[in-house]
Order: structure tokens, then sequence, then C-alpha cells
């Protein structure tokens, strides 16, 4: 699995960084890759599930477009009741793959954690006398349960979520190209200024996921050595009660500092995201009434106008989803990068 640059003590994180420079990210993304290998056929038969619900996905936007223009707009009873009907069934036979979905995708992301744990494992037993004694215990504890624990939603989740909103995203953009080019170029313009701010974000949230990573190790190693019974007796012994107590007060602070610095990245990003969605459906209706009111060629129905603004909230949801998947990913990063030295 590649374990072994943990031979020699656990160097410095950002010391090791600095030696092997970007090419770190390359090599620990191979091995994730490889981890998901053996479960290639659960992948598949997932993927396919994803794109079946999100072409069912599309159906109820459309059935809302169909309904004002068609079944309002001429009065027809019979096509009301048809594509009320559809948008009942779709929603609870999409629901009903999801469920089957998100099942497949716990047992894929629960075997890779399993392999991770049982590797990592394996790995430190095969390790010399000489790692242990040079190695802090609380350390090794720490990557076997925090970092590998750290990533678990990532392992689970993410690579389904990065597939659904890509698929979704896509099937979304070719419908509203179909029922205004002008609005999806619109409602599409200010995308790459909330991917920019987001790679920032996710650069910071990294960094800081990396120092909260280091810092818990350090707080489990100290609390490891200084309360077993040959620390406590050292401690006492030398008179060191008030030193130890003021070295573990300090490391507590920085980790409670670095988890609310976390906190509040992740927090600014879904203020600006949430902005957008409120602020970009505004636009659309000032277009469009713009349209209608000055009877330009191509202005839209209602039924159209309803059913863009029900296609851009599921344009934006992915989009909102995978900015906030880019931050997590650059934080568990860190973590695998530090499970992988």
């Amino acid at each position: 699995m590649g374990f072994h640059g943990m031979r020699g003590g656990m160097a410095s994180y950002a010391e090791e960084q600095k030696k092997r420079g970007r090419k770190t990210d390359s090599r620990t993304v191979r091995r994730i890759v490889q981890a998901f290998s053996p479960y290639k056929f659960q992948i598949a038969l997932g993927i396919a599930a994803i794109i079946l619900t999100t072409i069912l996905g599309l159906v109820n936007p459309l059935m809302i477009k169909y309904i004002f223009d068609d079944a309002y707009g001429k009065h027809n009873l019979t096509l009301l009741i048809i594509f009320v009907a559809i948008m009942i069934v779709t929603p609870i036979t999409s629901g009903i793959i999801g469920v089957g979905q998100t099942y497949l995708n716990n047992i894929i992301g629960q075997n890779v954690m399993r392999d991770f744990r049982n590797r990592l494992y394996e790995h430190l037993q095969s390790m010399s006398l000489r790692f242990f004694t040079s190695t802090r215990t609380g350390e090794i504890q720490s990557r076997l349960s925090n970092d590998v624990g750290g990533v678990q939603s990532v392992v689970t989740d993410t690579a389904t979520s990065i597939v659904s909103n890509v698929s979704t995203f896509i099937s979304t953009i070719i419908a509203m190209v179909i029922i205004s080019p002008l609005l999806t170029l619109i409602s599409l313009c200010l995308l790459p200024l909330f991917i920019f701010i987001t790679f920032k974000l996710g650069n910071v949230r990294r960094s800081t996921s990396k120092a909260t990573q280091q810092s818990l190790a350090s707080l489990t190693a100290m609390m490891q050595e200084t309360l077993s019974v040959s620390g406590i007796l050292l401690t006492k012994t030398f008179g060191r009660q008030k030193y130890e107590q003021q070295q573990f007060e300090t490391e507590n602070q920085k980790l409670t500092n670095l988890e609310v610095q976390q906190q509040m990245i992740g927090r600014w990003f879904m203020m600006l995201i949430g902005s957008f969605f409120s602020i970009m459906p505004a636009i659309i209706y000032l277009v469009a009434g713009f349209q209608i009111i000055f009877r330009q060629h191509g202005a839209l129905s209602l039924g159209d106008i309803v059913a863009f603004t029900t296609l851009q909230s599921r344009i934006f949801f992915p989009v909102g989803q995978l900015l906030g998947i880019q931050i997590e990913i650059q934080g568990a990063l860190a973590l695998f990068d530090r499970i992988f030295e």
C-alpha cells in the first residue's frame, strides 16, 4: 500500500513536504485509486444508478413547464392529471434507486476503510523495534485511529458525490440551453469567480487541516506519555506537574483555535454560495421580464421561466457541492499524506 515512508520515525510533515514538493499529491492520488481498484464492478454499478437518477431528476422541471404552458394554458384537465402523476411517480422511483445506490456506496467505502486499517496495522507490525522506541506511541495510534478515521467520510461519500454532481451539472446545462441559451450564459457568468475563491479557500483549509491533525497527534502523544504509569512517576519524581500542565494547555488551546478556524473557513464558503443561489434567480426574472415586457423575439413563456429557475437551482446545487467537495478533498489529502508517509 506504500506505508514504507514511516521508517526511521515519523518525520515532520512540513519537512517531508518540502523534500517531496508537489509530487506528493500525485503519488497520494494514485494510492487512493489503487485502494478502490478491487471494487470496480460495484463502482460501475453505482455509476449506472447515479446516471439513471440524474436523468430522472430532469423530468419534474420539464413537467412543470408542460403544466404551465399546456395544461393550465389550454385548460386541459387530462394533461394536468398525466403530468402530475408523472411528477409523483418520478421522485419515488428515483428515491428507491438512490437508497440502493447509497447502500452500495457504503459497502464500497467501508471495505476500503477496512483495507486501509488492515494494511497500516500489518505494516506497523513489520517495523523494527528501533522504530517503536524512537517514535511516540501516541503518534502511532493517532495515525491508525485519528487520521484513518478522518478520511472515512471522504472515502465513503466523496467519489460518488463527484460523479453524481458532475452528471447533474452536465445534464442540467443541456436542458437549460434548450430552454434559453442567453439565460444559461447569464447563469454561468459568475462561476469562474466562485471557483477561484473556492480554490483559495481550499488551500487554506488544507493547510489548517494538516496543522489540526498534527496538533491532535501531539496532544494524543502528550496524554499517552504523561498519563501512563511511568510518565506519572517521572512527573511526580521531578516535580514537573505544573510544567506538563502548561504544555498541555498550550497545545490544547492551539488545537481549539485551529478547529475554530477550520469551521469558519467552511462557513464563509457556505455564505458565499448561499448568496449566489439567492441572487441569480432574481437576475433571471429581471432579464426574462425585460424580454416579455418589451415583446422581444424569442421571449420565454411563463412555463419556460418557472422550469428554467427550477433547473437553475439544480445546477447551482451540484456546483456548490462540487466546490465544497474540493475543500473537503484538500483537507482529506493532508490526512492521506500523513497515512502514506
